[in-house]
């Protein structure tokens, strides 16, 4: 029986076929999307992975359905397996926000589900990175998500070199749009326009511009010429303190599909440009509202960061480690009348924070030792009797009898 398109087995390693995924390898992602955020003051939240489907067509409108892997459950409501955390932390920030200081600064690792098209760096699942800053209006919070960001990606090998932050606003652009149209009810159809403009193609952009009033020779100057405002200055001013300048560029051709952003917002690209989006995010202040029907009205911005592409990125750099099996101790048994107060060491071994294996039934002296080689372990430890132990390092094949309350000492 096959998995279904576009959802993935994850193995541990060594891999067994080029079509699985490393469990290793995202659990080291996790592990570093987590130290990164802590870091930067950042707590982490959850949230079902269930939710009304009145929560993500709120937030995006009833075309978003067919995006959804949606249903109506047994008691008869409509619901949706998440396609993004936003509109969740929105929800729960609006059921408690009394109950936390001002900024909120929370992160999530959700598995998020798209029912569309698989291509390359874009399945029907996948993990991503969230981060939000909440209840903070000044772009020094944009400055901090953005730094936290790079600093992410740094702490995977990646360097001014691989990527890049580009950085936009939505606030240029909606000036840009009120200079050459009055009729504001076609401002989202403008940005859904300059959003794919790398994406289509000179004619396609031309037209779609036309219908608007707009001239894609006016929009490509306007891009062209990516002077800063005064809010995108004060967030590259703020990443150069932190000596940061070199990640981050003005690209007005970044503004973000999503109708719910409202100010600046920003794209880690790799340099090479082989990649889609690694990250993106930016500033929504209106969702909270939203969402809550008015109830709580909280400014925010945040950004995703999802494991495909970035697993792509740091396997074409050679970044990632090699992820062996490793264990710190196996015990052998050779002598199974001494099995009882082997297993009350291997008890005391694991009970000291050592990852410890054994033979859980009788067996040969060389299968076990061979057992042991499989795994990688550093020592093999084996009981000489009731008192004294054995350990053999396994690099350096250096041995030492022991006392059993005195193996953990060597085992450094």
């Amino acid at each position: 029986m096959d998995r279904l398109p576009g959802f993935r087995d994850f193995y541990p390693e060594p891999l067994p076929h080029h079509d699985v995924w490393s469990a290793d390898a995202r659990q080291y992602i996790f592990e570093k999307w987590r130290t990164t955020a802590r870091q930067y003051g950042f707590r982490e939240y959850d949230g079902p992975p269930l939710e009304p489907l009145e929560l993500f067509t709120t937030k995006s409108g009833e075309e978003i359905v067919g995006q959804l892997y949606n249903f109506t459950d047994k008691g008869d409501r409509a619901v949706s397996l998440r396609p993004e955390m936003t509109p969740t932390l929105a929800r729960m920030v609006a059921a408690h926000e009394r109950n936390y200081k001002k900024p909120i600064k929370w992160f999530a690792i959700p598995q998020l589900f798209r029912y569309e098209r698989q291509q390359k760096g874009r399945l029907r699942e996948h993990f991503q990175f969230n981060a939000d800053l909440i209840g903070e209006t000044d772009p020094a919070a944009d400055a901090e998500l953005i730094a936290l960001v790079i600093d992410t990606l740094r702490s995977f090998g990646l360097t001014a070199e691989d990527f890049v932050i580009r950085l936009s606003s939505r606030n240029a652009w909606h000036e840009y749009f009120k200079a050459g149209c009055s009729d504001l009810a076609h401002e989202y159809n403008f940005f859904q326009a300059i959003d794919k403009l790398e994406r289509a193609t000179p004619e396609e952009n031309e037209q779609k511009l036309a219908a608007l009033g707009f001239s894609l020779a006016g929009v490509n100057a306007f891009i062209e010429t990516g002077a800063p405002t005064g809010e995108l200055q004060s967030i590259l001013d703020n990443l150069a303190a932190r000596g940061l300048k070199d990640f981050v560029k003005v690209d007005y051709r970044v503004i973000r599909g999503l109708a719910y952003y409202t100010g600046v917002v920003f794209e880690a690209f790799d340099r090479k440009g082989e990649f889609r989006a690694i990250a993106g995010g930016g500033r929504y202040n209106n969702l909270v509202k939203l969402i809550s029907g008015g109830k709580v009205d909280l400014p925010a911005l945040g950004f995703g960061m999802g494991d495909v592409v970035l697993l792509e990125l740091l396997k074409a750099r050679k970044l990632l480690p090699k992820f062996d099996s490793h264990m710190d101790v196996y015990v052998l048994i050779e002598d199974e009348t001494l099995r009882a107060p082997s297993l009350k060491l291997i008890h005391d071994l694991r009970g000291h924070g050592f990852a410890v294996d054994y033979p859980l039934t009788p067996a040969k002296p060389d299968k076990q030792f061979k057992r042991a080689q499989e795994l990688k372990v550093r020592h093999t430890v084996k009981l000489e009797s009731d008192a004294y132990v054995r350990v053999r390092n396994a690099a350096s094949r250096d041995e030492v009898v022991t006392g059993m309350g005195d193996v953990k000492n060597h085992l450094g």
